[in-house]
């Protein structure tokens, strides 16, 4: 099934209560800024679950507008420093953090500890009056590359919960969304969602935010079948194009997100293809 014509007539019943958001800020790292959801209307651009939850939002309320601080491969500490009081000032109704989640498979962290850094930034934005958005991390256990931290996610996890009842924040729970734990909704690089990740992701938020949609659900294509040779030369592929890169940034103190600026960083309205 291919994604939706952007230019439908979302689906609100009449009964329903529209939403009250007017302002989205999002804040994070990679997932956040849509990293594997290429854009089509932007050259090198990423699309993502938050662009296509500011779509719907957008289509549903006059003088709705969108702003995405988050760049690839910040750690906690950094999306904290460079991104918090530039959201806050920005004066959103509805902000999303997804924090904590490179911290959390680096080798040796705590997630007790980036949890504490969680807190603060949420406890920030929540003084402001905004709805708070956060998310679990996923559910790693089927995947080899980040099965070994499966714990700590499921640590953090608990914790992030914790850090929700407290703020009365809005909790987008990615540990229990059992259909994206499937490499096919994964990016070449195994480690982003792809399109059909971000899609999926992003129906899940809406269904946490009680925000009515006609997103339908995407099925991938059929797995093809390999060889174990061709399996193997994929395998091997991958870790030259993406694994070895990603070791030689941590040896360097390096990041994928440096020098990288936000991609939305004023409140702006959500821009449509006319129809054709």
């Amino acid at each position: 099934m291919t994604d939706q014509d952007s230019t439908r007539t979302p689906y609100v019943d009449d009964n329903e209560t529209v939403h009250p958001w007017r302002r989205f800020v999002a804040v994070g790292d990679s997932f956040t800024e849509g990293i594997g959801d290429p854009d089509p209307t932007v050259p090198g651009g990423h699309r993502g679950w938050a662009d296509r939850v500011a779509e719907v939002l957008s289509r549903q309320v006059d003088d709705f507008a969108y702003a995405n601080l988050a760049v690839r491969g910040k750690l906690i500490a950094q999306i904290v420093h460079d991104q918090i009081e530039p959201a806050v000032a920005l004066r959103p109704d509805l902000v999303s953090i997804c924090a904590g989640g490179n911290d959390v498979i680096r080798p040796g962290t705590d997630p007790d500890a980036i949890a504490s850094q969680l807190e603060g930034a949420v406890a920030r934005l929540a003084s402001t009056g905004a709805t708070v958005l956060l998310f679990t991390g996923i559910d790693t256990g089927f995947t080899p590359v980040l099965r070994p931290f499966r714990g700590k996610v499921a640590i953090y996890n608990e914790n992030l919960r914790a850090i929700a009842d407290r703020h009365d924040c809005i909790v987008a729970d990615q540990w229990a969304l059992k259909v994206v734990q499937d490499m096919r909704f994964f990016d070449v690089d195994r480690l982003h969602f792809n399109s059909l990740g971000h899609h999926e992701v992003a129906r899940m938020v809406l269904r946490a935010l009680n925000v009515p949609n006609d997103l339908e659900p995407m099925q991938p294509e059929p797995i093809p079948l390999r060889t174990w040779r061709e399996a193997r030369g994929e395998d091997l592929g991958w870790a030259r194009e993406h694994l070895v890169p990603w070791v030689l940034r941590r040896l360097r103190h390096q990041s994928s997100g440096d020098h990288i600026a936000a991609k939305r960083p004023e409140p702006a309205p959500m821009v449509f293809p006319e129809p054709r």
